[in-house]
């Protein structure tokens, strides 16, 4: 469904501490990122997938990256360990609690979420979708 989501940084190498801690837990990696002539930018990938991708940037504009009420970046995890273990790294580099992990019964059985926020303050959330996995 989706080609890429892209979020904003005011510091580039903070947020790539804070994701490489959430994503590599759950079975991302990170990807180069080619030189376009826009701002600088990290790339995290699922192995043998090209998309979907998930980007984090310098705005384009030059003026400071914000984040917007509402909005959230929701990212699964292959378990309920994953989840553990992503939110446990993303609070180690500089997030900040949103929701400790645990069952989510309200959203459906087997459902297992976190939610942190980036250093910069964009919500992100982590979730073992047991309900719908095979």
């Amino acid at each position: 469904m989706f080609s890429h989501v892209t979020v904003g940084t005011r510091d580039l190498e903070r947020a790539e501490r804070f994701y490489d801690a959430v994503l590599v837990p759950l079975g991302l990696t990170r990807r180069v990122v080619t030189p376009d002539g826009g701002p600088a930018a990290l790339c995290w990938v699922a192995a043998h997938s090209p998309l979907p991708r998930f980007y984090v940037y310098r705005p384009f504009n030059g003026e400071p990256a914000t984040v917007g009420n509402g909005g959230m970046v929701a990212f699964l995890a292959p378990s309920k360990e994953a989840v553990e273990m992503a939110y446990a790294g993303g609070l180690s580099h500089g997030g900040t609690d949103e929701g400790v992990p645990g069952p989510r019964p309200h959203y459906g059985d087997g459902y297992f979420g976190a939610y942190l926020r980036d250093p910069d303050g964009n919500k992100v959330h982590i979730v073992h979708r047991g309900d719908l996995q095979q």
